[in-house]
């Protein structure tokens, strides 16, 4: 057998250190005269926590289980986005500097297009660490590789410098086995059969790199008051190709009496398919229709969904084959997505909103549109239409911008639906303005995000269909609800038909013209800066913050 080489003794020191920077002691105290304040200053220091008294004995004591299994996905992302993070950690003096170094899981600041912000750090590798950083694309696509595209494999170096596949399961052997471990303890204190079930089979996917039985249980998990989303999951992190998934976790405590009214939105999937504004071809496939909304309280995030933008809405499985089968869970992070509102969303339309639509920014109109969105992901197409295989691997590195900007301007198509048929309440132009601000939101997460990339291009898309206008007396936005909503449909053809094509070049050509920040763009995000207006949020998480 060839003899593999890669650093599991560094894998393993990473897990002796905690998650986040401890905050209390006064050497760790930020310096108002710190040149890194501002860039922390960013992120608003909001606090997770849920109703407890809720729980059952046997949940609360999950809880800090699956906190503990959270912070070991938490250091093995560390390991996939930068790799040497002891290292790091101990060349820094300044607080604000490593708490910094903290919130993006690097030096690379991720809402300045992953541009580094200490001095002498290169830029970084489009493949993060799940590569080696001298691989050019030539050498990958020209090697014999069995898994080299699997979602689950390292590409690392032989001794005579080959390329060799390392499946997660050995790159990770100690930390997935305790990982393991701790969820069967879980499943052991779960009450509901349905959650039982799924920790058992995630426990053993952890180990074997073998995620779809799990996925099925989770599919059809009903009645579970927790619910934990842990493993390597989205592929944002490989810029280089989005093939390899990266670590995350979120702990999460359903809101029964907000999922009940989400409930009913599924059941339309198959009608608002085959109403989607493209050609036949590109909605052939079905949605899968045993799919379910719910609303949660999230009390931990860790890893991937932890790095820079808070994720405030989940869509998942990501396998294709389970989607087409079961479909997908949406999952609405009620307290984060309130908070993002309140901090953030709030604040920028007194700004850039016109004072005559900003009646039309609400919380319901928010919770939809993000809602949507999640619900769009299974709208659309899968596998393209002309034998490229699936959407994600002929789009490689474009994928996820473009499947983002799906769902952004689907979920809105879909809210538009269901609000002729009378199934959604309230004014539409609630949800058109609340997105137009929304918009405006997201972009600021940068081109090195998938969502920030997808804003940049609707924001200049919609710019040339006029769906906005800038009034100058003001200095705000007014959205045009009939051109709006043309825009909506030309570019939900466009994306559409790019994703059914397999269009690489077409899509390249897309985010290379479209997905950018322009003068005007840049100039309402500066006015955002000078308010000093957030840019996301970051957490004070954990058992002593929920009182366990």
């Amino acid at each position: 057998m060839m003899k593999r080489i890669f650093s599991i003794s560094l894998i393993g020191l990473l897990l002796s250190h905690c998650t986040t920077p401890e905050k209390s002691s006064q050497e760790n105290a930020i310096s108002e005269t710190s040149p890194m304040k501002e860039k922390v200053d960013i992120y608003k220091n909001v606090k997770l926590t849920t109703d407890i008294s809720k729980l059952s004995e046997n949940e609360k004591q999950m809880i800090p289980l699956m906190i503990e299994v959270s912070k070991i996905m938490d250091e093995l992302f560390w390991y996939e986005a930068y790799g040497k993070k002891d290292s790091l950690i101990a060349s820094l003096t300044d607080p604000a500097t490593k708490k910094y170094v903290y919130i993006n899981y690097g030096p690379w600041d991720r809402l300045d297009d992953n541009n580094p912000f200490i001095e002498g750090v290169g830029p970084k590798p489009e493949g993060a660490n799940f590569y080696p950083t001298d691989m050019t694309k030539e050498e990958f696509e020209a090697a014999d590789l069995e898994g080299k595209t699997s979602l689950y494999t390292f590409i690392r170096r032989d001794e005579d410098g080959n390329l060799i596949t390392v499946p997660y399961k050995e790159m990770f052997a100690e930390q997935v086995k305790r990982a393991s471990e701790l969820l069967l303890q879980c499943a052991d204190l779960a009450e509901d059969e349905g959650l039982k079930n799924y920790l058992t089979l995630r426990a053993e996917a952890l180990v074997t790199d073998n995620y779809q039985p799990s996925d099925m249980a989770w599919m059809d998990m009903k009645t579970n008051g927790l619910d934990f989303v842990v493993g390597p999951i989205e592929n944002y992190e490989d810029k280089l190709y989005n093939y390899k998934a990266a670590h995350e976790a979120y702990v999460l405590v359903k809101d029964k009496s907000w999922s009940e009214r989400l409930a009913k939105y599924a059941e339309f999937l198959p009608e608002l398919q085959r109403g989607l504004p493209v050609a036949d071809e590109y909605k052939a496939e079905t949605p899968g229709t045993d799919a379910d909304l719910n609303a949660y309280d999230v009390v931990y995030y860790a890893g991937d969904c932890n790095a820079g933008s808070k994720t405030i809405a989940i869509n998942l499985p990501n396998d294709e084959e389970v989607q087409l089968a079961k479909g997908s869970r949406r999952l609405q992070l009620k307290n984060a997505m309130q908070a993002k509102f309140d901090q953030i969303l709030v604040p920028i339309a007194d700004v850039l909103i016109h004072p005559d639509q900003r009646k039309h920014i609400t919380f319901d109109a928010f919770f939809a549109n993000t809602m949507f969105h999640e619900v769009a992901h299974g709208l659309g197409i899968k596998n393209t239409i002309n034998d490229k295989g699936t959407v994600r691997n002929a789009l490689k590195e474009h994928s996820s911008a473009l499947e983002e900007g799906k769902a952004d301007i689907l979920g809105l198509y879909m809210i538009t639906q269901l609000h002729k048929k009378g199934e959604i309440e309230g004014d539409l132009n609630d949800y058109y303005v609340t997105f137009m601000a929304g918009i405006f939101r997201s972009v600021r997460f940068g081109a090195a995000s998938s969502h920030g990339k997808a804003n940049m291009i609707r924001f200049n898309f919609f710019n040339e269909y006029g769906a906005f206008a800038k009034d100058e007396e003001t200095g705000t936005y007014m959205v045009d609800f009939d051109k709006m909503k043309e825009a909506m449909n030309a570019l939900s053809e466009k994306i559409l038909t790019l994703q059914g094509n397999g269009d690489y070049e077409g899509v390249a050509q897309l985010v290379a013209e479209k997905g950018k920040i322009g003068e005007v763009l840049q100039a309402e995000l500066d006015r955002l800066s000078e308010q000093n207006i957030p840019v996301d949020i970051v957490f004070e998480q954990g058992v002593e913050v929920l009182g366990l």
